[in-house]
């Protein structure tokens, strides 16, 4: 089983940048599609990102594209979001999952993954 970790969340003024990692441990061998969700009290979690490990394939969200940026490390499993450009509503916990696939696809529904980290807390200040 894959364990992931996320870090890198905090308070960050509006129009500032924050950097966020999954590490990833376990039994981390094989192909995974990997994907950054983020989530606000009472909502359900929206598809921000996604990336194909390995290959390093990337999709995004038409609200993030231009601004983040999904990337990997494979010697030190760590898979990263550059974020940049940062608005207020965008305050939420971010996740980091992934779900071991032989094919590369985009699930935009959270139950479409089935291994998930513990999520960090990013909070956008006016």
């Amino acid at each position: 089983q894959v364990q992931l970790a996320e870090s890198g969340g905090g308070l960050v003024q509006a129009g500032g940048s924050l950097r966020l990692s999954c590490v990833a441990s376990g039994r981390t061998s094989g192909a995974h599609n990997m994907a950054w969700f983020r989530q606000t009290p009472g909502k359900e979690r929206d598809l921000i990102a996604a990336l194909r490990w390995p290959g390093g394939a990337t999709y995004y969200a038409d609200s993030v594209k231009g601004r983040f940026s999904m990337s990997r490390d494979s010697g030190t499993n760590t898979v990263y979001l550059q974020m940049k450009s940062l608005e207020t509503e965008e305050t939420a916990v971010y996740f980091c999952t992934t779900r071991k696939d032989t094919m590369w696809s985009v699930m935009s529904s959270a139950s479409g993954y089935n291994i998930w980290g513990q999520g960090t807390q990013v909070t956008v200040s006016a």
